[in-house]
């Protein structure tokens, strides 16, 4: 996302450095990888962790605009015998100057690492919570590809991790969709819900499988895939109620700021798990 809104800022004509944490030793306000732009108009975007640290980085990058200076720096901070932070770990910080001219490669490279960070998810259902939650997630490491059978159910605009699908047939979607999606089920129809739960249970072994709903209609759900023949190990895949638990709100933006912090917690959990 930020490298995105660096190309944007280079083909404006500005210059930029872009400051990222490089490693991150013991306890740190940020993990690598984190990032911030740094303009020479002395706005900023991004963070890399708030407090001492961030105050030294901002100074450390506007340096790099000052004639031959060097484009790349590296610093490493001890966050607390050099900045007096309490949490004490060690960051190394890389800063690196972008010219409109790195406009191109800079687009390119944000094209390819938004492809390998973001996590794709199959949302079925543009209603009421489903719009809510496609905005709620527009600045988090989804790719979405939003399906539903009523062509006219989708709003006019949408975020760019979004792809709308109008589907004839919103079951066979499950077919196409990449091995590590997750599922996150809330159609018009209860039995269009069943079906498509079903078969991404059944058919593929996505690392997140969701239902909105109670506890009630989960009951009733595994009663009639138990009754397909749907195995038990399959069944408990299913996460419904989807959210994090204390939120009781029934609005949609309430659900779906819910659902989004149990998407994130998903994530992190796949994520430790593959490293």
């Amino acid at each position: 996302m930020l490298l995105n809104r660096l190309a944007s800022l280079l083909n404006k004509g500005e210059r930029a450095v872009l400051v990222t944490v490089e490693r991150a030793q013991g306890s740190t306000p940020r993990e690598a990888g984190a990032a911030m732009l740094v303009l020479a108009s002395g706005d900023f975007y991004g963070t890399i962790g708030g407090g001492a640290l961030e105050w030294e980085g901002l100074h450390l990058a506007r340096t790099l605009f000052a004639p031959g200076h060097p484009p790349v720096i590296t610093h490493d901070f001890p966050l607390g015998p050099e900045l007096a932070q309490c949490c004490g770990g060690r960051m190394s910080l890389r800063f690196e100057l972008f010219m409109p001219a790195d406009a191109a490669a800079v687009a390119e490279r944000a094209a390819s690492e938004s492809a390998e960070a973001m996590t794709p998810l199959a949302l079925f259902g543009a209603g009421h919570v489903g719009r809510a939650l496609v905005l709620a997630l527009a600045p988090l490491p989804f790719r979405i590809r939003w399906i539903d059978s009523r062509p006219d159910a989708f709003p006019s605009l949408v975020p760019g991790n979004v792809e709308m699908r109008a589907a004839v047939d919103p079951v066979a979607e499950i077919d196409a969709l990449e091995d590590q999606s997750f599922v996150l089920v809330m159609t018009h129809s209860h039995p269009l819900d069943l079906a498509i739960v079903s078969r991404a249970l059944a058919d593929r072994d996505f690392p997140f499988v969701g239902l909105i709903g109670s506890a009630t209609k989960r009951a009733r759900f595994e009663s009639r895939m138990r009754d397909a023949d749907l195995s038990d190990a399959a069944r408990q895949r299913l996460v419904c109620p989807v959210g994090v638990e204390g939120i009781d709100g029934k609005e949609p933006a309430v659900i779906a700021v819910s659902m989004a912090a149990a998407l994130l917690r998903a994530r992190e959990a796949l994520t430790r798990t593959s490293s």
